[in-house]
C-alpha cells in the first residue's frame, strides 16, 4: 500500500506543478482565454484524479476486507467533464473550449507520463 501512496502523491504533485505553470501562462502571457480554458478544465481534472484515486482505494480496501465492491466514480468523472464543458460554452468569452477539453484530460496523460517514468523504480 505504501507504493500505491507514493504513486497518487506523485500524480497529485504533477497535477499541482501543471496548475501552477497554467497560472503563469494566464499571468506572463497574452493568451487568456487559453490559459483560463486549461485552468478551468486542469482543475476539474484534477478532482476527477482525486475522486478516482479514493474510490479506487476504498475500492482496494473492500476487496481485500471481502466485501462487496462498487464502481470507481465514473458517472462522477463524466457529470465533471459535462460540467466543465457547458461551462466553456456559456462562458465561451472567457474560456476556450479546446482548451477545457485539453486541461480535462491533463489527469490522464500526468497517469501515463507518471507510468512510463516510475514503472520499474516503484
Amino acid at each position: 500500500m505504501n507504493q500505491y501512496k507514493q504513486i497518487i502523491t506523485r500524480q497529485r504533485k504533477w497535477m499541482f506543478y501543471l496548475l501552477a505553470l497554467f497560472v503563469l501562462g494566464l499571468g506572463l502571457t497574452p493568451f487568456t482565454r487559453i490559459f483560463l480554458g486549461l485552468l478551468l478544465g486542469t482543475t476539474l481534472s484534477f478532482y476527477n484524479l482525486w475522486v478516482m484515486q479514493r474510490k479506487i482505494d476504498r475500492f482496494g480496501q473492500v476487496v481485500v476486507e471481502g466485501g462487496r465492491a462498487f464502481g470507481i466514480g465514473t458517472f462522477t468523472r463524466f457529470a465533471t467533464a459535462g460540467l466543465a464543458v457547458l461551462i466553456a460554452l456559456y462562458y465561451d468569452e472567457h474560456f476556450h473550449s479546446l482548451s477545457v477539453i485539453m486541461g480535462l484530460m491533463t489527469t490522464y496523460v500526468v497517469i501515463m507520463i507518471d507510468f512510463a517514468l516510475f514503472r520499474n523504480q516503484d
